[in-house]
């Protein structure tokens, strides 16, 4: 049986793909920590602490069985907006675990499974605040930028097994930090700065994750979806 994991799914860019998963009829399981569910979806959610491992491997162990073909979506990320010279040093540490050490955490308790199998899809989320440079995104743009060689690494470590590792870089979408946390005369001038003069649609993210669950010779790679802005 193939189910779908996706960390962080109880808003933005999770809670979409848990919702377009589970209308496309797929089993799908998502977790939350700090924002609480809407109560149609509670049967989907599950309260995870990322910064736990063994919070995470209970999650995973709850659900997998050696005979399911996983697919792990890490979508759990947290942002820290200042500037370098005045940030919290254990601010800024807590988004490295977080974005990071969070994504790590899932990935291990996903691979004893996938290797059972000889099969699975693992898709983390990078940002083009990693590639561009963008002030006061440091520890943010740290982390992400983090995730390119976490999944390079594990991506040759895993392709025999049948287990494929790859990364969506991001642009300014319409769902998830952009829209929340941007004032809006600041989206305006993000907008400007993208050549497609719009933000992204979560459905190319969709459209993405489902070639890459369908590619199965397509591992350690890097897709930007950022309407041309680099």
């Amino acid at each position: 049986m193939r189910k779908i994991l996706i960390t962080g799914a109880s808003k933005g860019l999770g809670l979409f793909l848990l919702k377009r998963f589970k209308d496309d009829g797929q089993s799908v399981y998502g977790t939350f920590n700090s924002t609480i569910p809407d109560e149609s979806l509670k049967n989907y959610l599950t309260k995870v602490d990322i910064l736990d491992n063994d919070s995470v491997i209970v999650w995973v162990n709850g659900i997998v069985t050696a005979e399911d073909e996983i697919v792990l979506i890490n979508c759990a990320a947290g942002n820290y907006n200042v500037l370098g010279r005045k940030a919290d040093v254990d601010k800024w540490k807590e988004l490295i675990d977080v974005n990071l050490v969070g994504t790590f955490r899932a990935i291990h308790a996903c691979l004893p499974y996938m290797y059972e199998k000889n099969w699975g899809r693992i898709i983390n989320f990078s940002s083009v605040v990693a590639q561009k440079g963008v002030a006061g995104t440091s520890a943010y743009a740290a982390s992400k930028a983090a995730l390119w060689g976490l999944t390079k690494s594990l991506a040759v470590e895993n392709a025999k097994h049948g287990i494929t590792i790859n990364t969506l870089n991001l642009g300014y979408m319409e769902v998830g930090m952009t829209i929340n946390d941007v004032p809006e005369k600041l989206q305006e001038e993000m907008l400007s700065q993208i050549p497609e003069r719009k933000f992204g649609s979560p459905e190319d993210i969709y459209q993405a994750i489902l070639f890459l669950i369908n590619s199965p010779y397509t591992t350690g790679a890097q897709i930007n979806i950022n309407g041309g802005l680099y």
